[in-house]
C-alpha cells in the first residue's frame, strides 16, 4: 500500500472515530462521557458532553471531507481537540470515575497514554507529503 493511501485511510478512520464518538456523546454514551468532565468546567456536565459531541461530529466530518489544501489545518485543529480534552481523562483517573470499561486505576492510567497517540495520528495523517 502506498504511503499516501495509508495516510488517507488513517485520516478517514480517525474522522469516522470522531463521528462515532460524537454520536455517542449525544445518544448511547452520554452518561459515561459525563464521567470525564472535570468538576471545574463551568457548564453542566451534560451540556459539556452534548457540545463536545457536536464538535466531534463536525471535526470528524471535516477530516473526511476537507479538500487537500485544508487538511493540515484540520489535522492541527483535531490535535488541539485531543489536547484540550486531556484534562477530562486526567479527571477520570484522579477521581476514580469508571466509564467505558475503565474501571481500575491501571486502566484509567493506561488510557492517559493513548491521548498523545491521537494527537500524533491527527497530525501525521493530515500533513502534506
Amino acid at each position: 500500500m502506498k504511503k499516501e493511501n495509508i495516510k488517507t485511510t488513517a485520516r478517514i478512520l480517525l474522522g469516522a472515530g470522531l463521528i462515532t464518538a460524537g454520536v455517542g456523546h449525544l445518544t448511547f454514551a452520554r452518561k459515561p462521557f459525563q464521567a470525564q468532565v472535570p468538576d471545574w468546567v463551568p457548564l453542566k456536565k451534560d451540556d459539556t458532553v452534548v457540545y463536545s459531541g457536536f464538535v466531534e461530529i463536525a471535526l470528524g466530518t471535516a477530516l473526511i471531507l476537507t479538500p487537500e489544501k485544508h487538511k493540515a489545518l484540520i489535522g492541527k485543529i483535531a490535535a488541539g481537540l485531543f489536547v484540550s480534552v486531556f484534562p477530562g481523562n486526567i479527571a477520570q483517573y484522579k477521581n476514580k470515575r469508571s466509564a467505558f470499561g475503565l474501571n481500575t486505576d491501571t486502566k484509567r492510567l493506561l488510557r492517559l497514554f493513548f491521548q498523545p497517540v491521537l494527537v500524533y495520528w491527527a497530525l501525521k495523517s493530515t500533513q502534506k507529503p
